[in-house]
């Protein structure tokens, strides 16, 4: 049975994994994940969720990292150095050093919400932590920071001074980690202390309630910081359609910017509901709330001829694995198809990809075809990604999930 609670230290010599004959390129390239595929053997009987050295086929050395058999991921790579030592201070080390970079950020100033923890980016795979006004979010979603969640909650508590941290489990990516385990995963999850079930947080001089029980991701989509600026930018005076709102952050940057109306459609009551709060407490009224599936809805318009100055799209993953890029490619045309035809010759549309396994390239190809089946000429004027407070690492590409574009409609 798997020990979730148990410290992971540095592996024994004996515990070894070994690679085939010429798949050590991406761990010599420092990537952090390494598949199963390449694995010619193991000894020295580790357990997963332990620790274990990574050498190739001629045995040498070449990394450190947690062991887990159930995963196609079946090493979550940590050190390439061979002198550093996984142990509790490592964790430790490597949080600390996560918040350090934030508290440098000068595009953090203006806002008390950021992500402070950003997986494989920070070098804590299965980890995201987000800070809401004083409250932490922490999201576990694989074996090796499940070992070290108790360390892991005490050094964010430490290095930020919060009085609470919620944590909550990513079930759809541990399950593919642990299998029957799940059931033990959820019947461990807490928090540090009680606290609200929301909390008001600061954004570009507007104002947002977060939901940190229930909420989507951990309650707010801070990635999308500094797009909601970007795309307001082309709201003044305008219609603006926010497809897939959620709480509806586009919308208030939009109305805060002289947008004429917002509508938000979302699929989620509660989302909208919130949506309703966070108008509220930016003092903007001019917004209407639609409870409808985005694309059944952008479809029902466009039979209805229409029209919006400014159409966005920001959807939900439709791609988690590489066995769904191609329903998920097909999904992204469809809804810029329908989307372009709702958009005033002149207009504008915002659009954006939270999968990463759809890559920026095929991202606009599918722009591109849904615009030639809308007889419409799309001309890209910018290009937008994620906030800072989520850095790409260059050896793990896939860290650059965000792609959006704004583009004129004619």
């Amino acid at each position: 049975m798997i020990e979730f609670a148990r410290i992971v230290t540095i592996s024994d010599q004996t515990k070894t994994l070994t690679l085939k004959s010429g798949r050590d390129k991406s761990v010599r390239a420092h990537h952090p994940r390494l598949f199963s595929g390449a694995v010619k053997s193991i000894d020295g009987g580790p357990s997963d969720g332990d620790v274990v050295d990574v050498q190739d086929n001629k045995g040498e050395w070449l990394a450190r990292g947690v062991l887990n058999r159930l995963s196609p991921i079946v090493v979550r790579l940590l050190t390439w150095r061979r002198d550093e030592v996984v142990d509790e201070a490592f964790w430790r080390a490597r949080v600390a050093a996560a918040i350090a970079r934030r508290n440098v950020d000068p595009l953090l100033a203006e806002t008390d919400a950021r992500r402070l923890v950003f997986g494989e980016s920070d070098g804590l795979p299965g980890v995201i932590a987000d800070e809401y006004a004083g409250q932490i979010v922490v999201e576990f979603s694989a074996l090796c920071a499940l070992r070290v969640r108790d360390i892991i909650v005490s050094a964010l508590q430490e290095s930020t001074g919060a009085a609470r941290v919620l944590e909550r489990i990513d079930e759809e990516r541990l399950r593919s980690e642990l299998g029957n385990n799940m059931r033990l995963v959820r019947a461990q999850q807490r928090e540090s202390a009680s606290g609200p079930a929301s909390v008001q947080i600061r954004e570009g001089g507007l104002r947002f309630l977060v939901d940190l029980s229930s909420g989507q991701k951990t309650g707010f989509y801070l990635d999308q910081r500094d797009n909601r600026r970007r795309v307001a930018a082309y709201c003044r005076g305008a219609r603006v359609l926010n497809s897939f709102s959620f709480s509806g952050a586009f919308s208030v940057y939009a109305l805060a910017a002289g947008a004429q109306h917002v509508t938000n459609v979302d699929s989620s009551q509660d989302a909208l509901a919130l949506a309703r709060t966070n108008a509220e407490l930016n003092g903007v009224s001019e917004v209407t709330h639609v409870v409808a599936d985005a694309l059944e809805d952008l479809r029902h318009r466009r039979t209805a001829g229409e029209l919006f100055d400014v159409v966005v799209l920001d959807p939900p993953k439709y791609a988690h694995t590489p066995s769904q890029l191609e329903r998920a490619t097909r999904a992204y045309k469809d809804l810029n198809r329908a989307a372009l035809a709702l958009v005033r010759p002149g207009g504008v549309l915002a659009t954006f990809s939270c999968s990463g396994v759809v890559d920026a390239a095929l991202f606009q190809q599918s722009i591109a075809v849904a615009a030639l089946e809308a007889h419409r000429n799309v001309r890209i004027v910018e290009r937008l990604s994620q906030a800072s407070d989520h850095p790409v690492l260059l050896s793990y590409p896939e860290s650059e999930y965000l792609k959006g574009v704004v583009a004129r409609v004619e």
